[in-house]
């Protein structure tokens, strides 16, 4: 019996770099395409060093999105400038069959838990739910992001309407969370 491998070469296009090939079993795998994908990402967001990627995901119905963020938020505006920037890579790089793909960027939004340490960073002085990974969850301020933790401020006492009775029946406790401990963290909204 004999097998015949076929390789197919996707090309991604650099205005600094030139074109740049990298072969891939066709159809490439999704974890292929991501990188592939992190890569132009990457090489559109280089001259911009505010703004960083999340994360890359992509359905088996070739839905790819694509979560960017910034040290100081992201606007609707510089997403659609990415995304059109990105489009037309993918269309070029053919990395997809008869280029039926969508795509979407934007930011990730308070639903989507915290992934990188540049994110913890921006994030300093939000509220916080922290899940770790022993199912404890605590909620408070982020208030400090070192290289292997994080503090969080916890305040419990009792309240009237949302306001404190007294400083004396407050408490602030200060949680200090190693990251290998932590499952996930998110955002809370503050109505």
């Amino acid at each position: 019996m004999q097998y015949h491998i076929c390789l197919t070469f996707a090309e991604v296009k650099d205005q600094k770099k030139g074109t740049e090939s990298f072969p891939s079993l066709f159809p490439m795998s999704i974890e292929t395409q991501v990188q592939a994908i992190e890569k132009m990402i990457g090489a559109i967001l280089a001259d911009d060093q505010g703004y960083f990627l999340v994360e890359v995901k992509i359905k088996p119905t070739n839905n790819v999105k694509v979560f960017l963020d910034g040290d100081t938020g992201i606007s609707i505006e510089k997403c659609i400038v990415y995304n059109r920037a990105l489009y037309r890579q993918l269309e070029e790089s053919a990395m997809f069959a008869d280029n039926d793909f969508s795509l979407e960027v934007s930011s990730p939004g308070l639903d989507e838990p915290l992934k990188l340490f540049r994110q913890y960073r921006k994030n300093i002085g939000r509220p916080v739910e922290v899940l770790l990974k022993d199912g404890v969850k605590v909620e408070g301020k982020l208030l400090e992001v070192e290289d292997s933790t994080i503090i969080v401020e916890e305040t419990k006492g009792k309240s009237i309407h949302g306001r404190h009775v007294s400083e004396k029946k407050k408490e602030v406790i200060l949680h200090t969370l190693l990251f290998d401990q932590i499952k996930s963290t998110t955002i809370q909204a503050m109505f």
